[in-house]
């Protein structure tokens, strides 16, 4: 028996996304935001996508929404790759879910609380310990919180993580382990039997259930983060060798450049020097958001109506 792995994205959606998760989710959700405690009774999954209400806005791609009780709304994302700017994203995604909830001259008090969740493969908080942080807002000075506590940003960091099986207390611990070690399990380890929308998600991520659409999407997901990483590591290593003559961040772009292109070339061999040039002249959150689309690219058409629209 073996299982895929939650922390990609594909996997991760089908867990806790799909319509037939809901116990799972509010399992987790539970676990996560509220100390084991059974507050979500009931929930919503929701379209992830978030549509801009201003034309010309960015569109926004969830991982997981929902509607939980007292008409709260979690968003939460998987995020396996520190990318650049992706403290922002989240500010960013958690602000709009809350602002989208308002048509034009609808009230304000029409608004509910937005919960943030992110799930990260890196550790983000170096002066924090504990893996699971919670940030509201508050006075800068004596920490007071703002009057409406309608914005929280939750993080679970999973580096952080390190109990073994038999130091599994809480069940905040055994999602969180589900996270980190099912792709290395061939079976669902004894302690994790006797909560049942875990033994659940376990029976969803096993690979047998897995059709051979749903095994080559989540084949292409995983090669892709291995090249997202040495990307990431190549990039980092030619600017530091450029750095010196042409700065650093030049030299960053420049192997992201060349990497980009090499993913590029791989997937669809030799490139017209049109595409090559627009790809060198892309900035830092299109690179970004170019990783993010080559997974949906099915041919070089679909390549150049990306670069031409962005």
């Amino acid at each position: 028996m073996t299982f895929i792995n939650p922390k990609t994205d594909f996997a991760f959606k089908k867990i806790f996304g799909s319509p037939d998760s809901k116990d799972v989710l509010i399992s987790f959700l539970n676990a996560i935001l509220y100390q084991d405690r059974p507050v979500i009774e009931d929930l919503e999954i929701l379209d992830p996508y978030l549509a801009p209400q201003i034309k010309g806005a960015k569109n926004t791609y969830l991982d997981v929404k929902a509607k939980i009780t007292g008409n709260k709304t979690v968003i939460i994302e998987m995020q396996v790759l520190h990318v650049e700017s992706f403290e922002k994203r989240i500010l960013y995604n958690a602000a709009k879910a809350y602002s989208v909830q308002l048509k034009t001259g609808e009230d304000y008090r029409l608004l509910n609380p937005v919960i943030a969740l992110t799930i990260t493969d890196f550790k983000m908080f170096d002066a924090i310990d504990h893996f699971i942080s919670y940030f509201v807002l508050k006075e800068k000075h004596v920490l007071v919180n703002y009057p409406i506590g309608d914005l929280e940003l939750v993080f679970v960091e999973l580096p952080k993580f390190d109990k073994a099986l038999d130091e599994l207390e809480t069940l905040a611990d055994k999602w969180i382990y589900f996270l980190k070690s099912a792709r290395l399990l061939n079976s669902v380890p004894e302690p994790l039997q006797q909560n049942p929308p875990i033994q659940k998600a376990f029976e969803i991520a096993r690979e047998a259930n897995l059709s051979p659409k749903e095994m080559e999407d989540l084949e292409k997901q995983e090669i892709f983060i291995q090249d997202q990483r040495g990307v990431i590591e190549r990039a980092l290593r030619i600017g530091m060798e450029r750095g010196m003559e042409r700065g650093i961040e030049r030299g960053i772009k420049a192997g992201k450049v060349d990497l980009i292109l090499r993913l590029l070339t791989r997937r669809f061999g030799t490139l017209e020097p049109s595409i090559t040039n627009r790809v060198s002249e892309l900035s830092v959150e299109q690179f970004e958001n170019l990783g993010e689309a080559m997974l949906d690219f099915n041919s070089t058409e679909d390549l150049n109506h990306w670069l031409q629209t962005h």
